[in-house]
């Protein structure tokens, strides 16, 4: 049996909630990318990542927050970006992203409560049902949907983690 999905919270509740998190995770592909995958003519797959999404991640980290990103996907491209940004925490190839989250907040000293997760397929699921924080953009899945707290208004890989990342330092202002 599924759990009951979360009600809905105010803007202004949300906000405050968001304020509270320590660590943001996301997804990759649908989440900090429009989902597209392109081939060069070598075969090498490419992703297209989002400036103001990378200006985002920066604010919340100068906020005190931590940012993981966690893939079930395999593109060193991921790696990279990452690492542009000062991203400490990066799983690749990842099938049971909630064991891997639990055992980083382990690590860090502080349970799954104090974790916003950006998720938007099924692989996110048990993740999204365990944070604190469910968020998910409009291309996710019907039941990702259903799960999150908060569906952007802004699409994956378009500025949806800059639309969280700006609710996270608004909230611990």
């Amino acid at each position: 049996m599924n759990p009951p999905a979360p009600t809905k919270p105010a803007k202004k509740d949300l906000v405050k909630r968001l304020g509270k998190v320590r660590l943001l995770s996301l997804d990759v592909d649908g989440v900090l990318t429009d989902g597209g995958i392109y081939y060069a003519e070598d075969g090498t797959r490419m992703h297209r990542f989002n400036v103001l999404d990378g200006v985002g991640i920066k604010r919340v980290q100068a906020a005190g927050v931590e940012v993981a990103i966690i893939t079930a996907g395999a593109s060193e491209a991921v790696r990279h970006r990452a690492q542009y940004l000062g991203v400490r925490y990066v799983f690749i190839g990842i099938e049971d992203k909630l064991a891997t989250l639990n055992d980083l907040c382990a690590g860090l000293g502080f349970g799954l409560d104090r974790v916003a997760h950006v998720g938007d397929d099924l692989n996110d699921l048990p993740v999204l049902e365990a944070v604190g924080l469910p968020l998910t953009v409009p291309g996710g899945v019907a039941e990702v949907r259903r799960r999150a707290l908060y569906i952007t208004k802004t699409e994956g890989g378009a500025g949806a983690v800059r639309e969280i990342c700006d609710l996270i330092v608004a909230g611990r202002a």
